[in-house]
């Protein structure tokens, strides 16, 4: 997992969470939260400049298209999707207690998003959570998670560290928080962002597994960055571009960003998965899909 600073969505998304009434209402309410940088791109974002009237209309937009991606069977498909790239499983639920350093430079890698001990995500994570659990195993562990921010350093979590995320784990109000993050801080603005774009379930997916593989920020190597990269080479279907194109383009921008990095990551999630997928013509991402992730082959049935 390589991914940047959480707290890096654009305007438009951000407060466009705050009208959408598609959460589940059951979520601890001190998860973290997407807010919006000083400036944001209006290039990568063009809503980056909506007020509160436009982000309601667009949410009604978007409320008005189909669920695509948002139907609970799909959002099942796309949490085993995401589950086979981030922990070579289709059992996702397993994934809240998995904790380790894959030596890709980012320190240790935890739960059902990958959060990351060096880039920003698992600290915002931990800080907030065990603000409002004082007595979660991982409060100890928070001035470590501060000094080790922004570096591959076990400094100050080992031992204890990984023991204790799994301790965690096994509460249901430490999942719920795990699932809310997923959810509203890559899903919904991933999701709500494609549909505007015209996309499909397919490509709902794809901008939802870019953005939390490489965080919802706007530089060159975060989600809104590589959407820019893809749109300077062909337009979306709200544009009036062709869709197969357009994914393709975003797939190739995704995949430079990803072979850029100092620890060169594999590509099999776009590589052997979603281009699989595309060429396919499985825009609608239909049921059966078959694909494979690091060399072994996973299925999910019609």
């Amino acid at each position: 997992m390589t991914r940047l600073v959480l707290f890096g969505a654009p305007i438009a998304i951000a407060v466009s969470l705050l009208f959408n009434g598609d959460g589940d209402p059951g979520l601890p309410t001190g998860s973290p939260r997407p807010t919006a940088p000083a400036a944001a791109d209006e290039a990568a974002d063009p809503y980056a400049g909506a007020d509160d009237e436009d982000l309601r209309e667009l949410n009604a937009r978007v409320a008005a298209m189909p669920p695509g991606l948002a139907a609970p069977k799909m959002r099942e498909v796309a949490w085993k999707l995401l589950a086979s790239a981030e922990g070579s499983t289709l059992d996702w639920r397993s994934q809240y207690g998995a904790i380790e350093d894959t030596g890709d430079g980012t320190g240790y890698n935890a739960g059902i998003v990958g959060f990351c001990s060096r880039t920003h995500d698992m600290l915002a994570f931990v800080e907030s959570f065990t603000a409002d659990h004082p007595d979660s195993p991982l409060r100890p562990f928070v001035p470590a998670l501060r000094k080790v921010d922004g570096s591959a350093s076990h400094e100050g979590l080992d031992p204890g560290f990984t023991a204790a995320w799994k301790k965690a784990a096994q509460d249901p109000v430490f999942r719920a928080a795990q699932d809310r993050v997923r959810l509203k801080q890559y899903f919904e603005p991933a999701v709500h962002l494609a549909k505007l774009d015209g996309l499909g379930t397919l490509g709902q997916f794809m901008y939802f597994d870019a953005m939390v593989l490489h965080g919802p920020g706007s530089e060159e190597d975060a989600f809104y960055g590589i959407r820019k990269a893809a749109l300077a080479e062909a337009d979306t279907v709200a544009e009036g571009g062709d869709e197969t194109a357009y994914l393709d383009a975003f797939l190739e921008a995704a995949r430079t960003v990803m072979k850029s990095k100092k620890h060169q990551q594999d590509t099999s999630r776009l590589d052997t998965a979603q281009r699989v997928f595309l060429e396919d013509g499985n825009l609608a991402l239909e049921l059966p899909l078959t694909w494979q992730m690091y060399g072994e082959t996973f299925r999910i049935p019609a």
